[in-house]
């Protein structure tokens, strides 16, 4: 991406808009009730649960997809387990130093295909693929491959509504924020941007560099998502649990509801 260029607004998803205001619109009501919970991440692909904890611990979560592409990121690759060992499962993508998430383009628009052949091998033998299976091939057969955040955000939207996280979600690309501002600053005026944000949920990496003193001179409560993956069974021959790969572990493993249920119950929510 050309420094100072700003990212082109995606299309709107008529099921899933980014930026959904029939819903922000109610938000006023609810201020003396409780505090809005933003939480904001880069679009990764396939990611893990702790993912997934962040995005139902947030009322509105928005993808960082106008930040710059950092090389070796979860941000186009993610582990599966294959074989019984932990495996890359890698979407194509090699752009010019400084380009924008939501500019990457994909070396190999088949890349959906390639990565459903892996996922099949790796998974066909473990309890629920026969139910998960179906949903996820439709799912990568229909993805916008040629962009990385395009794909990404879609394989993120469609697994919220399927494990029935109500977040509402949104695209920073979209919302005008400079890029240009320091990291901390920009953070604060993306959560300004969400009617009612007043609390930002953090990763728990943040409190090595975050200043939560300029939070809170912006009325801005800091929180972490300290997230405590729950083991369950990965299938015979592994050595312990491995946790940190792609949520299609857990969804193969232990299928849509157990999913849903390590998403929303397990975790520490520490302030």
């Amino acid at each position: 991406m050309v420094p100072g260029a700003r990212c082109q607004p995606f299309a709107r998803c008529e099921e899933c808009s980014l930026y959904d205001r029939r819903r922000t619109g109610n938000l006023s009501s609810d201020r003396g009730k409780r505090s809005v919970i933003v939480g904001i991440h880069q679009p990764n692909y396939f990611p893990w649960l702790g993912y997934f904890r962040k995005i139902a611990r947030s009322d509105h979560f928005v993808f960082l997809d106008d930040t710059a592409f950092s090389k070796g990121s979860v941000t186009n690759r993610v582990k599966i387990l294959d074989g019984g060992k932990e495996s890359w499962l890698t979407v194509p993508a090699k752009p010019s130093l400084g380009t924008a998430i939501c500019d990457v383009t994909t070396g190999d628009e088949d890349w959906p295909v390639k990565h459903l052949s892996r996922l099949r091998n790796a998974y066909r033998k473990r309890p629920f693929f026969k139910s998960v299976w179906p949903e996820l091939e439709v799912l990568f057969s229909t993805l916008p491959s040629a962009n990385l955040s395009a794909a990404n955000r879609a394989i993120i939207e469609f697994l919220c509504r399927r494990l029935e996280l109500n977040t509402v979600l949104h695209s920073s690309a979209s919302m005008g924020v400079s890029t240009d501002l320091p990291a901390d600053d920009r953070l604060i005026a993306i959560i300004r941007e969400i009617p009612g944000g007043e609390v930002y949920l953090s990763g728990r990496g943040g409190k090595k560099y975050q200043d939560e003193g300029k939070f809170a001179s912006a009325g801005i409560h800091l929180q972490y998502n300290d997230y405590q993956p729950q083991p369950y069974d990965q299938g015979a021959g592994i050595d312990g649990f491995i946790p940190g790969l792609s949520v299609a572990d857990a969804l193969f493993n232990v299928g849509w509801q157990g999913t849903a249920t390590l998403v929303r119950e397990h975790g520490v929510d520490g302030a």
